[in-house]
């Protein structure tokens, strides 16, 4: 009986081709299925909201607003991704960025002014109010993470009081009013027209983003061939270079094809001298300013997360606690960092929020907490620790946040928007939890 394993092809016969398929050709390329599958989600369902506005969905304006209302979700997400895989959970992020944000607002238009004589003209005054907001999200981070890590409390319990009694502090700060009436500077944090790069800048940007990224991809062949790991086809190398470089550079378009709005850009070519043509000043926006902020946290995330060594302690002691203790990680100094890291995200993300608004209301924040943890599991982060991306993060918040501006922008209330933001959730959590079976 001849053994098929052992057959050799008979020379000069003409063999059949082997069989290709999409995952081979995917697999050979080393793409993140999982990241692939929630581009092409995060792209159905732009489509889809495309298709049921009659195509007015998908404009530039829209995609600019519904990024920038992304971006202070996704910057939370990236520290959610952390705190989950380390076997823990953030309940009041949403409630700390309400109580910063507060206090933003108070700083400018209160507490510097008469307190501390920094009046409107004090130079670098957002500054100075941006740093004391970072520094206040960073004490409040320490303090939960010391009760959880050194005193015992369950995340779960601390974050849950965190999320009820730090709401209730931003009622007592503003005596329950809204405030209003931030620095201008400041407010360009908040992205808008005059909160962006301009489109010069924008292009700039998207043409050098080109470089690390080719650079980054012929540095990892040279490093596999030099350690003798297995490298990628040429083609796959050439397909992932041009496919990476036209998506930032065709972003860079996208955005700087939102336009000033009209009578703000009469209004700057009056005070120029510039003369208007008879189409009208276009002035292009180009990236706004939270989008920027979101895409360096995103790098400065993903660089600690992956080659940093409290990266590395955090997965560790998320994929095995006893081993990380057995192997001298100070696990519980550990987790304390995670939270003030956190806490330093929600200032981020609030000043985005105050910037918006030019204020704070006691709303601010409001919510954020299903977000932030919809989006780090949505993107690959599973509860049962040791497993989570930053960039699937990211991806997650703008799935999320895609959804609720598509429902928002078709008319649907916020009732309707949470009932699909639970069940997007619960459904996530579903499918993790059963690979995750499958897989053992």
């Amino acid at each position: 009986m001849t053994n098929v394993a052992d057959a050799t092809p008979v020379p000069g016969e003409v063999q059949p081709p082997a069989r290709t398929s999409l995952r081979s050709l995917l697999a050979q390329t080393e793409i993140d299925l999982r990241l692939f599958g929630m581009l092409v989600a995060l792209a159905a369902i732009l489509l889809t909201f495309n298709i049921l506005s009659g195509g007015k969905f998908f404009q530039p304006t829209n995609m600019v607003t519904l990024a920038v209302q992304a971006a202070g979700v996704a910057i939370i997400a990236t520290g959610m991704v952390m705190v989950i895989v380390s076997r823990n959970i953030d309940l009041s992020v949403g409630s700390v960025v309400g109580v910063i944000a507060m206090t933003y607002a108070l700083l400018m238009t209160d507490w510097m002014p008469n307190i501390l004589g920094m009046g409107p003209d004090f130079p670098f005054r957002w500054v100075i109010a941006l740093g004391l907001g970072v520094g206040l999200g960073a004490a409040i981070g320490a303090l939960q993470g010391f009760i959880i890590a050194y005193i015992g409390v369950p995340s779960f319990i601390v974050t849950l009081g965190g999320l009820l009694s730090i709401r209730g502090i931003v009622w007592y700060l503003s005596s329950g009013a809204a405030v209003s009436g931030l620095d201008s500077s400041f407010q360009l944090i908040g992205g808008g027209a005059l909160g962006s790069v301009g489109g010069t800048v924008t292009w700039i940007l998207g043409v050098a983003a080109c470089i690390p990224i080719v650079a980054s991809l012929i540095n990892g062949r040279r490093q596999r061939r030099r350690y003798g790991f297995p490298v990628r086809p040429v083609w796959a190398e050439v397909l992932l270079a041009v496919i990476g470089c036209a998506a930032v550079v065709g972003l860079a378009a996208f955005a700087n094809v939102n336009l000033w709005p009209q009578g703000l850009a009469n209004r700057y070519a009056a005070e120029h001298g510039i003369p208007i043509p008879a189409g009208g000043l276009h002035i292009s926006t180009g990236f706004p300013y939270p989008i920027m902020l979101l895409i360096g946290v995103t790098l400065v995330m993903t660089w600690i997360a992956t080659r940093r060594r409290f990266g590395r302690y955090v997965y560790a002691y998320g994929g095995n606690p006893d081993a990380a203790e057995l192997a001298g990680i100070n696990t519980r100094w550990t987790i304390l960092k995670t939270y003030v890291l956190m806490g330093v995200l929600c200032a981020l993300a609030a000043a985005i929020a105050a910037a918006r608004l030019n204020g704070s209301t006691l709303d601010v924040g409001q919510g954020y907490e299903l977000y932030v943890i919809a989006a780090a599991v949505i993107g690959g982060t599973s509860f049962a620790g040791g497993i989570g991306t930053i960039p699937g993060a990211v991806l997650g918040a703008f799935v999320m946040q895609s959804l609720a501006y598509g429902l928002s922008f078709m008319g649907v209330n916020s009732p309707g928007q949470n009932v699909v933001a639970g069940i997007v959730l619960v459904v996530a959590v579903g499918l993790d939890t059963f690979n995750r079976r499958r897989g053992s």
